[in-house]
């Protein structure tokens, strides 16, 4: 049974990756740093790096050809929302990736859910008991779900997980948590949406040509 923000088709109404990094692009530039108290310009500048990261990760990721093929095997009709905000670090890191991945198959429509607008649906998806963000939901067209995914790759969240655990601020373990992403460049979430997507193939039905 589809959920009641499925029905209302909340998550069909989101925003397109373009209109999203627009608005994420108008944040960061239309902005005179100058003009803002501390506090609003350290989420400025927060966002600034962001901003930067994503547009390395367009620029150098390229979808593996393993990836590339399970993808376009998809048949059927899929909606993957994703819930997120553009001061997540995390999102500025693999939103980009995971967007190229849908682009390889014209059946997947990807749209994104801002989480403070939307925490009722966010509700609906905590890791952890916590609204980490990003979170990718898969639906078929009567809304059932097909995967979730996120908010970080599971080596990622071992990283994070470790260190707090060894009482290490988080303004320390971030700048750990984007070395990792630097260094990694995709391949985890590549190897995790390769198996999500290559088990959703097997399950698909069989389609009349």
């Amino acid at each position: 049974m589809a959920r009641k923000f499925f029905e209302e088709k909340r998550p069909h109404n989101g925003l397109t990756y373009q209109d999203y990094f627009a608005k994420f692009v108008a944040k960061v530039n239309d902005i005179d740093p100058v003009t803002l108290d501390e506090k609003q310009r350290n989420a400025w500048e927060a966002k600034r790096l962001n901003l930067q990261r994503s547009l390395r990760v367009e620029k150098t990721y390229k979808l593996p050809e393993a990836l590339k093929a399970a993808v376009r095997q998809i048949q059927t009709p899929q909606l993957w929302m994703v819930i997120t905000e553009d001061w997540c670090g995390d999102s500025a890191q693999v939103l980009p990736q995971i967007v190229k991945i849908a682009d390889e198959n014209d059946s997947i429509t990807l749209r994104i859910v801002p989480r403070d607008s939307n925490l009722d649906i966010m509700e609906q998806y905590l890791t952890d008991g916590k609204m980490g963000v990003p979170k990718i939901v898969a639906f078929d067209e009567d809304g059932n779900e097909l995967f979730t995914w996120g908010p970080r790759p599971k080596e990622a969240a071992e990283l994070f997980a470790e260190a707090a655990t060894q009482g290490i601020p988080k303004t320390e373990i971030y700048p750990k948590l984007h070395l990792w992403y630097g260094r990694d460049r995709g391949k985890a979430v590549d190897r995790e949406f390769l198996e999500i997507i290559s088990k959703l193939n097997v399950r698909q039905p069989e389609v009349a040509v």
